[in-house]
């Protein structure tokens, strides 16, 4: 009965302690919630005090289909991402806010506090949210060759993104397409490493800020997919795939010089993340590529952010037991595991390997230190919820922003032909339109777009391509139902909305009903200008003769007035081709420099209107 009196008459005295060096100030904060010390301080004195369960949470990433906010906090979990499509309902920037500060709030209710990231792949836009500004695919930023507007795109986007409490995006794709079949050719700027010197660098520093803020206003960017993703041969693709997620088979030389550039500009520009490819080189998966991973993008390149996989990429290295592929991914390189539903296997098969042995603490750690060094750099722990203020302002989607996009949109059309100069066109004119394109918000966006293969119809605010042409000769001219009637037909063809290897075409044709509306109106005699809305090239040799002007506007989004602005000579054409358009599909693949090289049009191909007379 004594010692427990005394017991706790000491307890009492602790507790008495505690509150009068709390009171007095005495008590100093962990060095890692000190805003001002060094990031390198902070990220070691928090490493210090953490858990191989802490440290493990940090290294994985959950969908948010997948996980409770009170899981989040019971497995300390790093991040959590919204796949494509994935949003929460109502699909609103509200709803956003709120989903994304219950799991914040949850991650800070752990014994240290750590806040979570969240990822989304804003790649043309905050294109899961409705009602948001969406921009042209890369394929046509690629055409505009315009690296301060692609600066703007990024900060409008990480503007965008940032108002509804995301904090970190899967973009910008850094690819070379070299062949385009693929059906990620419109996620890349084009065929040649030059164009990813030219823009990569500068779509960072908009999503991220001039100075690498990743604060505020701006978002963590994520240079993807490392490495050689769009250099796979045709017939090597993996998971059901022609070409995506294939193998690339050029010597280390040609892998360098074609598929690296894009990722030096990343590295120097700052970028916060980069993310590891489906593909393999050489028949290894990338996602168990060390001498990729840590030899040359870590040691030689010196790249101190986060390395992150792809969507389960890890299910494709090839050996049958999930803990020999976690294994052999975390010892490539590894640090953030995009293990949407499986995160629960990952975290268990993670912590066996490291009791095992197979894994090494140091390889743990230094994971870790990237994923929190990312964390402080965009203040999350000094400012982890949304900025409600942003959302307050008005800038999702409005109209200061949409007429950027309606730029890009001006600036990536590239005019093929034009016969005659019928463009520009008469805003006076009797305009007969058709076409599958013609009149189609979710086509013109392509996928990407509120869900991740996109769809058809009016699947989010914006202008289509005909009410773009509708609003342009209002009070001059009109659109007539009648072919007869009109003075000249505007056909908008081209693709409908697919992502990743969905898309793998080998055959790259016009719809069988958007070739029946171009023979009605060649048997109608009517000129006709030719819209191609696609995220490629397609094969149009045999039709072009009978076509009398074609512009390709590519995946141009929800911003359809752009096209008309040039169709009527409110502006010039200034875009050039980003990618080869072969003759046929016997030249498959073809780039600038082949030594065969004689396509339909070549790379940086693209007329101008005589606007004068």
């Amino acid at each position: 009965m004594i010692k427990r009196k005394w017991l706790l008459v000491f307890c009492l005295v602790v507790v008495l302690i505690s509150q009068g060096l709390a009171q007095s100030g005495s008590v100093e904060a962990p060095l890692y919630k000190e805003a001002k010390a060094p990031i390198d301080l902070r990220v070691e004195d928090l490493l210090s005090r953490m858990t191989l369960d802490e440290k493990i949470g940090q290294m994985t990433q959950a969908e948010r289909g997948s996980i409770q906010p009170k899981e989040v906090a019971t497995f300390f979990i790093g991040s959590v991402l919204s796949g494509g499509g994935s949003s929460p309902r109502p699909n609103t920037p509200q709803s956003w806010a709120k989903m994304y500060d219950n799991y914040q709030q949850a991650a800070l209710n752990t014994r240290l506090g750590i806040p979570i990231i969240y990822g989304t792949d804003a790649v043309h836009g905050h294109n899961n949210l409705k009602g948001a500004t969406i921009f042209p695919h890369n394929i046509g930023l690629g055409a505009t060759r315009d690296p301060e507007l692609i600066r703007r795109i990024g900060e409008i986007t990480a503007l965008e993104t940032a108002a509804t409490g995301v904090d970190w995006t899967f973009s910008p794709c850094v690819a070379v397409a070299r062949d385009e079949r693929w059906g990620r050719t419109y996620e890349s700027f084009g065929e040649t490493p030059e164009l990813q010197r030219l823009l990569v660098g500068p779509y960072i520093k908009g999503l991220q800020g001039p100075n690498g803020e990743m604060k505020g206003r701006y978002i963590v960017a994520t240079a993807k997919h490392y490495l050689g993703d769009g250099g796979t041969n045709w017939g090597t693709g993996d998971g059901g795939f022609w070409i995506d997620r294939g193998d690339v088979t050029v010597s280390e030389e040609e892998l360098r010089a074609i598929h690296l550039p894009g990722y030096v500009e990343a590295i120097q520009a700052g970028v916060g993340s980069v993310m590891v490819s489906f593909n393999s080189f050489q028949g290894l998966k990338m996602h168990e590529h060390r001498y990729l991973i840590t030899d040359v993008l870590k040691n030689e390149l010196g790249f101190t952010g986060i390395v992150v996989s792809d969507w389960e990429g890890i299910k494709e290295i090839d050996t049958p037991d999930y803990y020999n592929k976690v294994v052999r991914a975390v010892n490539a390189g590894i640090d953030l595991f995009m293990e949407p539903n499986t995160w629960r296997n990952f975290i268990t098969a993670l912590k066996k390997a490291v009791l095992n042995g197979d894994v090494s603490e140091e390889r743990i750690d230094d994971a870790v230190r990237r994923i929190l060094r990312v964390k402080f750099q965009a203040g999350l722990f000094e400012a982890p919820f949304t900025d409600r203020s942003l959302m307050a302002q008005g800038v999702i989607g409005n109209q200061e922003h949409r007429a950027v996009a309606r730029e890009a949109v001006r600036k990536s059309l590239v005019l093929l032909k034009n016969e005659h100069n019928l463009l520009p066109l008469a805003k006076e004119a009797r305009i007969y339109i058709d076409g599958s394109n013609a009149d189609d918000i979710g086509n013109q966006c392509g996928g990407w777009t509120i869900t991740w293969q996109g769809a058809s119809g009016r699947i989010t605010t914006g202008t289509t391509i005909r009410a773009g042409i509708e609003r342009a000769i209002k009070g001059r001219g009109r659109i007539v139902s009648n072919l007869n009637a009109a003075d000249v037909a505007v056909v908008v063809v081209g693709e409908k909305p697919y992502a990743e290897g969905v898309g793998d075409n080998r055959k790259l044709t016009l719809a069988w009903q958007d070739l029946q509306v171009l023979e009605q109106v060649k048997a109608a005699g009517k000129p006709v200008v030719v819209l191609l809305v696609s995220g490629r090239p397609l094969m149009i040799t045999d039709d072009l003769k009978d076509w009398d002007a074609v512009v390709v506007a590519w995946l141009p989004g929800t911003e359809g007035q752009g096209i008309a602005d040039v169709l009527f000579g409110d502006y010039n054409f200034v875009g050039k081709l980003p990618i080869t358009w072969p003759k046929s599909l016997d030249q498959l693949p073809i780039n600038d420099g082949d030594e065969d090289y004689d396509p339909l049009f070549p790379y940086g191909y693209g007329l101008t209107m005589d606007l004068e007379n």
